[in-house]
């Protein structure tokens, strides 16, 4: 599972951004990296034991990650101020991850991007009583019409697999309690830190849940776990050095090319297409989405 917009603050808007094309380069990158991850995911779900899948993602992730971002000041990036929190991140990550997977395995790709996109949204409307932050009408307007989109999508009664349609909407309660626990967690350590946390943190939980379904990969799945791990890897480089170059406002509107990507690989790997109501839940989300980084850029500017 991949990376979700943002929810712009203060902290996320870079005042000085140094090459703002470079940084949505990287994010166009990003993008592609983690569509290809969850349909790697979801290629492989038919070989593999869901947990063997998780295991091999965050285990080959975090040897990624420690091989190459732990060099120059590995005590630095060690060094958390809020290791409970770091904690609580990394279980809502792979729960955020097993979720959305299992949805994968009964449900079209991008029908589970498009409904894991309303994450963004739920961290606006869980930002009063967690962030202690102001919501207005037209936050919660955007939250609403979020939540149609969905509605349009899922198809409550009148699809087959309409409880298994419930799974990506969880994975995005997951997900927004991580992009909450980012945004307090970005206050006191850096993002190198935050990163290997999560990592550290998957590896070990999933090997503990692994040991209840454990069947040897063959070789060949050796290697497309491995993979799973570099795209995972690669997609939080990307990720990084994006937000790095450009603001965040700039940015979070690029990363619903991420359902270009899904529609693409669910076409030629699974041979699915998104219906017309998946179009059009899409539409609604995206708008509502774009709708909320525009107005929130306009108030941290101000």
């Amino acid at each position: 599972m991949g990376q979700l917009p943002p929810v712009l603050n203060k902290a996320t808007i870079s005042s000085s951004a140094r090459n703002p094309m470079h940084g949505i380069g990287f994010v166009i990158f990003m993008t592609i990296c983690f569509s290809s991850l969850d349909a790697s995911a979801k290629y492989l779900s038919n070989e593999l034991p869901l947990w063997v899948l998780l295991w091999g993602r965050y285990v080959f992730n975090f040897l990624f990650v420690a091989l190459f971002f732990l060099r120059g000041a590995p005590a630095k990036i060690i060094h958390t101020r809020n290791i409970k929190l770091q904690i609580v991140r990394s279980i809502l990550l792979v729960a955020s991850t097993l979720t959305f997977w299992l949805a994968l395995m009964f449900l079209p790709l991008t029908d589970c991007v498009v409904i894991l996109f309303v994450s963004p949204l739920l961290v606006t409307m869980l930002a009063a009583p967690i962030l202690g932050e102001s919501v207005g009408g037209h936050r919660w307007t955007a939250v609403i019409l979020g939540f149609v989109g969905v509605m349009v999508v899922m198809r409550p009664g009148f699809t087959i697999f309409d409880w298994m349609s419930i799974l990506p909407l969880v994975t995005a309660f997951f997900y927004a309690g991580v992009q909450i626990s980012t945004r307090i967690l970005g206050r006191t350590d850096g993002a190198l830190t935050t990163l290997l946390y999560s990592s550290a943190g998957g590896a070990i939980i999933s090997t503990i849940g692994v040991l209840f379904f454990w069947v040897t990969p063959s070789f060949g799945q050796w290697f497309v776990l491995g993979w799973l791990g570099f795209l995972g890897a690669l997609g939080h480089f990307l990720m990084i050095k994006a937000y790095e170059l450009a603001p965040a406002s700039l940015l979070a509107p690029f990363d619903y090319t991420t359902l270009i990507w899904a529609t693409i690989l669910g076409f030629v790997v699974f041979g699915d297409l998104p219906d017309t109501w998946t179009v059009l839940g899409a539409i609604i989300i995206m708008s509502s989405g774009l709708y909320l980084v525009r107005r929130e850029s306009r108030l941290v500017v101000v």
